[in-house]
């Protein structure tokens, strides 16, 4: 069954996470993504985290590029950026995440490539923004943590400033790639013309922040971190993990008195509200120590028919077992040419009648280079082993 946004075409710049994440998407929904790469390749295929390779290929790169077909090109020779400009003639969307200025000196710029294509819709990702004074600073995910301030959201109050273990900028910004590339495509359907879209990874976390900056901004002042693991400087107790006598339990907003009641702590009969913010450190390590006499699951059969917001607290191992997620299909497998079989996280999102899913496996470099060249670029055989002679295409 082909999946919603067949028919598609992107021309994919991309490169490291949050481009690739965003096209990944793209390509989950049935878009037809090509991803031009250097012909060294995307910087991704030789870094991956915690240095996990299967077989010689990177498990980053692997998990943000399912559903792609891959054509190594060299813009910088002639051939291979006329290569490059018959396939974004082909395409709906193109999308970089390049330094600002680094499309300009290949002529692949948006104004250039506009008055060609009125029609391609041209989504830039960079750090920090096309203009601004931080233009010419490098720009990465712990970096716009840092300044939008969400590290300072993080951790205790004596604790210092904590990033976010997962990629929050990169994944973020990838998400409002995939909007805006789609919001572009629709305006493109009703009036004719592409347009620019620019995506940056310092707006995506202020707007992830939407509600705690808001409060800032609106008289609640600056956040002042607990210090009682509560994970939010704007949050009052109960919310937060509590460990038990096995692990811990996650109790979010809950009646204060109900909580109490259950667990045993006396002296909150009468505090019927679902967050103190005032003394809210105390209140917290009151309620630690009636959790602490139970195991998780013994909590949980108790709280849970309360009607009680609360759920365990599982590491990954805990989570590739756990049921829902098995019923929800967030743990698939697919065959790589190289890597062989890999397993990575499913398709968030499902549509009744064009359902999303891994189509293609995560390419090896230039796997697909003379398919691309005769089907999207419209090269003849001999014009494709002339290109691969020059060097311009792998």
């Amino acid at each position: 069954m082909p999946g919603p946004l067949e028919g598609l075409r992107i021309a994919d710049f991309t490169q490291l996470a949050q481009g690739p994440f965003s096209t990944q998407i793209l390509g989950d929904l049935g878009a037809d993504i090509v991803k031009i790469e250097p012909v060294k390749g995307d910087w991704m295929r030789h870094w991956s985290m915690a240095n996990t390779y299967v077989n010689g290929e990177g498990v980053s790169f692997l998990t943000l590029n399912r559903n792609k077909r891959s054509i190594g090109l060299d813009l910088k020779n002639p051939k291979g950026k006329e290569v490059a400009l018959r396939i974004i003639g082909a395409s709906d969307v193109l999308t970089e995440n390049f330094r600002p200025g680094v499309m300009n000196r290949l002529g692949l710029d948006y104004d250039t490539l506009h008055e060609k294509f009125p029609e391609l819709v041209y989504v830039a990702s960079s750090g920090w923004g096309q203009t601004g004074p931080y233009l010419t600073r490098p720009g990465q995910d712990l970096l716009a943590q840092a300044i939008s301030g969400t590290s300072y959201l993080n951790g205790n109050a004596d604790d210092p400033p904590v990033a976010t273990a997962v990629g929050v900028a990169d994944f973020t910004a990838g998400f409002h790639i995939v909007i805006g590339a789609l919001a572009g495509v629709f305006r493109k359907q009703q009036s004719g013309l592409g347009q620019r879209v620019d995506v940056d990874l310092l707006s995506s976390m202020m707007h992830l922040y939407i509600q705690e900056f808001a409060v800032y901004l609106n008289g609640g002042g600056v956040p002042q971190r607990s210090n009682s693991d509560i994970p939010s400087a704007y949050l009052g107790a109960p919310y937060g993990y509590f460990q038990t006598n096995d692990g811990y339990i996650a109790i979010p907003m809950n009646p204060i008195n109900k909580v109490a009641q259950l667990i045993g702590v006396e002296g909150y009969e009468d505090v019927t509200a679902t967050q103190v913010m005032d003394g809210r450190d105390e209140v917290r390590r009151d309620l630690a120590k009636g959790f602490i006499k139970k195991t998780t699951q013994e909590w949980l059969d108790i709280l849970l028919p309360e009607d009680i917001w609360c759920a365990p607290v599982q590491n990954f191992e805990d989570a590739e077992n756990d049921p829902q997620i098995a019923e929800n299909n967030m743990i698939v497998e697919w065959e790589h040419p190289v890597a062989g079989k890999v397993r990575t996280t499913g398709v968030p999102f499902r549509l009744s009648e064009t359902p999303g899913g891994v189509f293609r496996s995560a390419p090896c470099l230039g796997e697909h280079t003379n398919q691309i060249l005769s089907d999207v670029a419209e090269y003849s055989v001999d014009e494709i082993e002339e290109l691969r002679s020059s060097g311009a295409v792998i």
